[in-house]
């Protein structure tokens, strides 16, 4: 939900979350396969409000959830409904990109989406009043940070670790992916990837897609209790590390 990283590799396509979260929320549950009455989608499941922060729907969609738009906004709550409820409901759609531009979010918190849509890469962002959709380059790689947690100068600092990671792991596999998010940084636990403030507030999971033209994978490390979880959207294996 606060670190988000797009690779392309060949013809795979790696959408990896590391979500930070207070102490007090509980844990999520693991990845399961929910039959929606749009169709199937897969995903990591919020325990406390019922929605998630990264989602799969087949070989070539899938979505990641970050909180806040542009800059650290000031909280209007109650708000009418998850943000990890609309994640949910954008990628169930037929057209993803487009719903998310027709979409009530009116009293909805500040979010970024990166929507990959059929292999096409976009990036949405609702910063509580207007709605702003671009398309991004697949050929590219990119990294976002969570606006309402990292500010300019630490999402420059993350920018050039990832920038520099990749020099030396052009075509990463998913491993090496996960590396990046847990050990990537300078030694501050309050700005690293793999972040933690005080113990109040930290990186308690990292969850990577990986999609390609045959095939959609989704990998789940749950920190807080050692325990990583695979599947594809017909088949699930949970193993502890």
């Amino acid at each position: 939900m606060c670190t988000v990283t797009f690779i392309r590799v060949k013809d795979s396509f790696f959408l990896t979350s590391s979500r930070d979260e207070k102490v007090h929320r509980n844990n999520a549950l693991p990845p399961k396969i929910y039959q929606l009455k749009e169709g199937c989608l897969l995903f990591p499941k919020d325990a406390d409000a019922g929605g998630t922060w990264i989602v799969v729907k087949d070989h070539s969609s899938a979505a990641v959830l970050l909180n806040g738009a542009f800059t650290r906004h000031q909280l209007q709550s109650p708000y009418r409904r998850s943000r990890g409820l609309i994640l949910i409901d954008i990628l169930a759609e037929k057209d993803p990109a487009d719903f998310f531009l027709q979409m009530n979010l009116e009293a909805i918190e500040p979010f970024t989406v990166i929507l990959l849509q059929e292999f096409v890469l976009y990036e949405c962002r609702w910063d509580g009043d207007k709605k702003y959709k671009i398309q991004l380059n697949t050929g590219q790689n990119h990294i976002w940070s969570s606006a309402t947690l990292y500010d300019k100068t630490a999402q420059s600092k993350r920018e050039d670790w990832f920038i520099q990671w990749l020099g030396g792991n052009p075509q990463p596999s998913q491993a090496d992916i996960f590396h990046f998010h847990q050990f990537a940084g300078e030694g501050d636990e309050q700005n690293d990837i793999r972040m933690n403030r005080d113990g109040q507030l930290f990186t308690v999971s990292i969850t990577g897609i990986q999609l390609d033209k045959q095939t959609a994978v989704m990998k789940y490390l749950d920190l807080k209790n050692g325990i990583t979880y695979s599947q594809k959207l017909n088949q699930i294996a949970a193993y502890a590390e």
